[in-house]
């Protein structure tokens, strides 16, 4: 995974070399009878090729937009004075950004999960960069939360603790097990407890929040919930360690109503949340600070 600011090249219409950010979208299938529908992937399925240009005045919420019994406030509705993050700030040109979305929902199992990871970032020396597996300079996964009204951006993945079984009934420590068996290396041996993005969240928030309904709650999380989406995180930060790329990726809890309505909102906040990681890397590279 090439650094911002490094990323594609192409010519563009008038012969000049023009670059490109990847930004690879996941997003996961249901897993829970009372949630019969992922709102993850309904967002991540909803998302353009490109990132659109930035709209006049941020996405206002929309119509039918109605919070969940104890939710906090996104959208369309009054609440608290908006965040110091959310007024304007000078303009950051970024290159085009195009987002990959991974073509399907992602099985919430723990065999899926970790057999895919590591195809997803064409680091394999079968899967270099190409047109048909481009370099991925950034990356967000998307996975519900509970029946709440905030959108987290977790700053963590957690490498033990997956106690829950999957939705086929599976522990993790089944799969280690079996792994162990069979002498298979373990893929995160000698890693750390906690992994952490080397994104600057808390400049991301900023960024994101600009590009945000004025009364949209987003925040930093430090806890990913011990389940497939804390395991998806830390298998990605896992994989680019190893690697010995930077952990340009973050994962995005999205509430857990699934409405069109909702759903539309989830998209432009996600839209927001790729224009704003973006920047950030943008304006990070030209300083000169290292991951």
């Amino acid at each position: 995974m090439g650094s911002v600011g490094t990323g594609t090249t192409r010519s563009n219409v008038s012969g000049d070399e023009e670059e490109t950010i990847n930004v690879l979208i996941t997003g996961f299938a249901p897993f829970r009878t009372n949630f019969p529908v992922n709102p993850s992937w309904e967002i991540a399925k909803s998302l353009p090729e490109y990132l659109p240009p930035p709209p006049p005045a941020p996405f206002p919420g929309i119509a039918g937009h109605v919070l969940p019994p104890g939710g906090s406030t996104t959208g369309i509705y009054p609440g608290p004075p908006p965040n110091p993050g959310s007024q304007p700030a000078t303009p950051v040109k970024i290159p085009r950004v195009r987002l990959l979305v991974h073509p399907s929902p992602i099985h919430v199992g723990y065999r899926a999960v970790r057999d895919l990871v590591p195809s997803l970032w064409h680091l394999n020396d079968d899967s270099l960069p190409s047109a048909k597996t481009p370099q991925i300079d950034l990356a967000i996964h998307i996975g519900m939360a509970g029946p709440r009204g905030y959108y987290s951006i977790e700053r963590r993945g957690h490498k033990s603790g997956y106690d829950m079984g999957d939705v086929d009934g599976k522990p993790l420590a089944e799969l280690d097990d079996e792994m162990a068996r069979n002498n298979v290396p373990h893929p995160w041996e000698g890693l750390p407890e906690e992994l952490l993005s080397d994104l600057e969240m808390e400049d991301v928030l900023e960024r994101w929040r600009r590009h945000s309904p004025p009364y949209s709650d987003l925040r930093i999380s430090e806890d990913a919930g011990h389940y497939l989406c804390d395991f998806i995180y830390y298998s990605s930060l896992a994989h680019l360690t190893r690697n010995g790329k930077g952990r340009r990726v973050v994962f995005l809890h999205v509430p857990s109503e699934a409405s069109a309505a909702w759903v539309k909102v989830g998209r432009e906040l996600c839209l927001g949340l790729v224009r704003a990681m973006v920047e950030s890397e943008v304006v990070r590279v030209k300083a000169g600070r290292e991951v």
